[in-house]
This record gives structure tokens, C-alpha cells and sequence, in this order.
């Protein structure tokens, strides 16, 4: 690597919105702020909401009902 032309690299606290905080290294310090993390996202959580919606096929059959 050449000398001088790279970001300094060091520790970096994350801070999340859910007040959530973890040490990483980055080279933008001394914090970075981010909305949703792995403790506040529905994903990782598991309470993300299924939408109830009928399946394709009767979908289909209403949708061209009678047209063939």
C-alpha cells in the first residue's frame, strides 16, 4: 500500500435508534448512526407481519371467471 493515501482506519462506535450500540472499526469516527439494526429490524426479530392474501390460482379464477 502506498503511504499517505489511505483514510485513517480505526474503532468506531454504531449507535442505533433503539438506543442498540456495538464497536466496529470504520474510517468515519468517532460515531456512526444508523435507524434499525439486527435487535429493532422485523426480519431479525420475527415480527414481521404476513400479509393474508389468497393464493394465484384463485386469484386467477375470480379474475376470468367465465371468460373461457
Amino acid at each position: 500500500m502506498k503511504k499517505g493515501i489511505h483514510p485513517e482506519y480505526r474503532e468506531t462506535r454504531v449507535v442505533c435508534a433503539c438506543g442498540n450500540t456495538w464497536v466496529t472499526r470504520s474510517t468515519k469516527f468517532p460515531e456512526i448512526k444508523v435507524e434499525v439494526c439486527n435487535a429493532c429490524h422485523p426480519f431479525f426479530t420475527g415480527s414481521q407481519k404476513q400479509k393474508v392474501v389468497r393464493g394465484r390460482v384463485e386469484k386467477f379464477l375470480a379474475k376470468y371467471e367465465g371468460k373461457y
